[in-house]
């Protein structure tokens, strides 16, 4: 990465400590996500997404099964955060998003797991489900600086983020990650319980690509700076993929970086749930990997 700079090492460090006091602010009364739930976490009150005021870990390691720019050679140095602000019944790392699997760490903490991992080679920080967690995140962020942190920072999210908390992270994140999950309200209410899901993503996503733009690789593949989106193809087109590509390629760009996924399994309540508890069908994967060509959207994992 020679003549990379990770962008929040470009800023003023007053201007990296203030926005750690303005979203530790909307973290109580929790304004911090699309719900605004304005939960008291500071006095141990927790909202929708079950979570206090510090912040609550379930790993944090090297991880090789990411996107290709993302894992590299020496993987991706991923912490996974408990519990989530979305409520989506099939889940594949349910036992973390929605059952609590974890344990709660300080910011110093937090801040060492991040030093360690870019110790251990990782080619950068992978942030996994933040919103709830980020005013912790960014608060360990700023220790892990004084530390020598430098690689990368990765927000890799379920795509249901407010805007006005994704402006807080302009200069801080490199690289954001997020799902788009669906395409219409009527199956994002019956399966994330998040009606609004649709508008939402797509305003997050239009104000992530603002910050960093198409995805911008190394000459081996390696991401340093940019915007790549996840979108998993549920059986019977339950996430609505004609209207996701769409948008990318009218709203967002035709380069934009997007891993179709095929990986669907029924899990945890989707399982003898009618349609969702069906296995995804290769054609329906297949189908949708061609509707994303159709709509000009080559840059395909």
């Amino acid at each position: 990465m020679a003549g990379f700079t990770a962008a929040y090492l470009k800023l003023h460090r007053d201007e990296l400590e203030k926005r750690v006091r303005i979203l530790a602010d909307l973290a109580s009364p929790c304004h911090l996500c699309p719900r605004k739930c304005g939960s008291l976490r500071k006095s141990g009150e927790v909202g929708y997404c079950r979570t206090g005021f510090e912040p609550m870990i379930s790993s944090a390691h090297a991880h090789f099964g990411e996107e290709a720019p993302l894992s590299g050679t020496r993987g991706s140095g991923t912490i996974f955060f408990t519990n989530c602000n979305l409520g989506c019944i099939f889940c594949q790392n349910y036992d973390i998003s929605h059952q609590g699997a974890g344990r709660t760490v300080s910011t110093d903490e937090l801040a060492n797991l991040m030093l360690a991992l870019q110790k251990q080679g990782c080619h950068n920080i992978n942030l996994v489900t933040p919103i709830h967690q980020i005013h912790s995140i960014v608060e360990a962020l700023a220790t892990a600086v004084e530390g020598g942190l430098q690689v990368p920072i990765v927000y890799n999210t379920g795509g249901y983020d407010a805007v006005d908390t994704l402006r807080l992270l302009d200069g801080i994140v490199d690289i954001f990650m997020p799902d788009l999950k669906f395409g219409d309200s009527e199956h994002a209410k019956e399966l994330a319980d998040a009606p609004d899901y649709p508008q939402v993503v797509k305003d997050a996503i239009v104000q992530m690509h603002s910050q960093v733009g198409d995805l911008v690789v190394t000459e081996d593949g390696t991401a340093l700076r940019g915007l790549l989106v996840r979108h998993l193809v549920l059986p019977h087109d339950l996430a609505g993929s004609g209207e996701a590509f769409r948008f990318l390629s009218e709203k967002i760009s035709p380069d934009t970086y997007l891993n179709v996924m095929a990986q669907y399994r029924p899990c945890w309540k989707a399982v003898g749930t009618a349609r969702i508890g069906d296995p995804l069908q290769s054609k329906d994967y297949l189908h949708s990997l061609a509707l994303a060509r159709e709509y000009g959207l080559t840059r395909l994992d």
